[in-house]
């Protein structure tokens, strides 16, 4: 699974990394959080949580002017995936992640899937790996926080999907009426990155961004094409300290790498080497 991950990218160059035509991150948002959120939505945000409000990019006509031809845009979404038919928003805090393998026979990922997928720039995503040999304080097994990323230090940019919620207690002039959401897509962890966890975000390259993107580009089998892409070596691995268990942690320090010598029962993912006594 994808829970966590880091965007510490501005706008204006996620505008000019992903080849933006019009940036909405300055556009008011409905929040489904209980307080605001921190950092601001659109800021830097070293600790991506499910809830919160994140750039994403997608490509539709812009808003008010269905007409014209669609435009690639920048925009804030809430992470957690809202499908139209949905009663409530906390639908979403399970929807959080769509499965490459089940995404086009889902009724909750299917529509989206042909027509509203979009891409969820990011830095590196944090996966906590489950120690083979040790125990916490209440004895379960420890979980290392690890951060993924690039080798070549590129932004990510991770497969997703968005949707439109109604809520048809407020009126339709209401900006709070509507409540726009994402999932990220995930597929099998790669070898190494499967010694920390059996799942990963899909990444996908820059070629295939332009297709990926286009709400026209709805054959269900180009579509699951993209969801069998695997690029295996792309990524480097390494532990990071506790403090990203806790949303409410931020900062570069996050990604911080932790020294061996701080390190328990841990899997290392290029070795397979336990680190730690």
């Amino acid at each position: 699974m994808c829970g966590r991950y880091a965007s510490s990218a501005h706008p204006e160059d996620l505008v000019e990394e992903f080849d933006v035509d019009l940036d909405l991150t300055g556009e008011r948002i409905r929040s489904i959080l209980a307080t605001p959120q921190s950092p601001p939505a659109g800021e830097p945000d070293f600790n991506v949580a499910p809830t919160k409000a994140a750039p994403v990019v997608l490509t539709r006509a812009a808003r008010g002017d269905p007409d014209a031809g669609p435009i690639r845009q920048l925009r804030l979404l809430t992470w957690g995936l809202v499908p139209s038919w949905a009663k409530a928003p906390k639908v979403g805090l399970r929807l959080i992640n769509a499965r490459a393998e089940e995404l086009l026979d889902k009724s909750s990922f299917a529509r989206a899937a042909a027509v509203r997928r979009c891409l969820v720039p990011a830095d590196g995503w944090y996966e906590w790996q489950v120690s083979p040999t040790a125990v916490d304080a209440k004895g379960r097994p420890r979980k290392q926080p690890f951060f993924v990323h690039r080798s070549d230090g590129r932004p990510i940019a991770m497969a997703g999907l968005y949707e439109f919620w109604r809520d048809t207690s407020l009126a339709e002039t209401d900006p709070d009426a509507w409540l726009t959401t994402y999932s990220i897509i995930t597929t099998a962890a790669e070898p190494g990155l499967d010694r920390i966890h059996e799942r990963q975000p899909l990444v996908l390259e820059r070629e295939s961004w332009d297709d990926w993107l286009d709400p026209a580009a709805d054959d269900p089998v180009a579509v699951k094409a993209h969801l069998a892409f695997s690029a295996p070596g792309r990524f480097d691995a390494y532990p990071v300290s506790t403090a990203v268990n806790s949303s409410r942690n931020n900062g570069s320090q996050l990604l911080e790498p932790v020294g061996p010598s701080d390190l328990v029962g841990v899997v290392d993912p290029t070795t397979g080497e336990i680190i730690g006594p």
